[in-house]
């Protein structure tokens, strides 16, 4: 090393720096170079800025390079973590379907062994109607399962509604909420007769109502109600329970708030009653 600083090269380019610096300071002071003077200028320097170009464009590659792994690397955690709730998903649904299909044939059978007379088709709820006050859905089954006009539809907890239109592998359903429907029934506990009703003002409280009860019934809150048979209900489905009790216009009988055992707003399964002793074809009376 010592060398080098002795030799002709080293003090070359001693001689080349201190004429740059002079040219420079020349610059400055006289507002420019002259064009020969740029050239050996430009020679002289642009070795110095390629290099520095080329470092630069180095240095920003391996940053960008940095960046884009980073981004890679946080593009890939959410697409594991988007795979793992797939697959969590994908098990909870085969656990509610299996909970489903074991539901619907723990239904048919306890359906079965209280009334062998009963012929159950089980179907699910696939859609619900958003503009149906009264809670209106449809199921996954329709002519093609035996399913027609004014069949019962029943869930665990009692009854739900009736079919109301089938196409070949659907069927919409109307609740005990809707104001199109009347059931015969009676309380359970008096046995006293009225009419079950959907109503305008009680669907949005999940309630329907019974009328015409006999004024000296003994009828009263809690009291089990349930259907009193006919061509389209059976006879002892369970509606639901007494919520209130007051005087009907003209206080010549009672009516009843019914709150309903089925949870109608949040069904996702039921059992179609397709066949039934005392069942007759055509459009029935309620």
């Amino acid at each position: 090393m010592g060398d080098f600083f002795k030799s002709r090269k080293f003090k070359v380019l001693i001689a080349l720096f201190i004429m740059l610096i002079a040219l420079m300071l020349r610059a400055s002071w006289t507002g420019g170079l002259s064009p020969a003077i740029e050239q050996v200028a430009g020679a002289v320097v642009a070795p110095f800025q390629k290099l520095s170009s080329t470092i630069s464009d180095g240095v920003s590659g391996f940053f960008r390079r940095y960046a884009r792994a980073d981004e890679v690397a946080q593009e890939n955690e959410a697409l594991r973590s988007e795979i793992n709730e797939l697959r969590a998903q994908l098990v909870n649904y085969e656990e509610y379907k299996h909970e489903n299909e074991e539901l619907r044939k723990y239904l048919d059978i306890e359906y079965k062994e209280e009334h062998p007379d009963f012929e159950m088709t089980p179907a699910a709820v696939v859609a619900r109607d958003p503009d149906s006050r009264f809670y209106s859905f449809t199921i996954d089954k329709g002519s093609l399962d035996g399913v027609a006009p004014y069949d019962p539809v029943v869930c665990a907890d009692g009854l739900v509604g009736r079919v109301k239109e089938v196409g070949l592998t659907y069927s919409k359903v109307i609740t005990i909420l809707d104001v199109e429907i009347d059931v015969g029934a009676y309380d359970a506990r008096t046995r006293n007769i009225g009419i079950v009703n959907g109503s305008v003002a009680l669907a949005a409280d999940g309630r329907c109502i019974m009328n015409y009860l006999p004024r000296e019934s003994g009828a009263a809150q809690g009291d089990l109600v349930v259907t009193s048979g006919g061509n389209l209900y059976p006879k002892g489905l369970v509606i639901g329970k007494i919520a209130r009790l007051d005087n009907a216009p003209g206080n010549i009988s009672l009516y009843a708030e019914i709150e309903p055992t089925a949870d109608i707003r949040n069904l996702t399964d039921v059992m179609v009653i397709t066949s039934f002793n005392g069942q007759k074809g055509g459009a029935p009376v309620e």
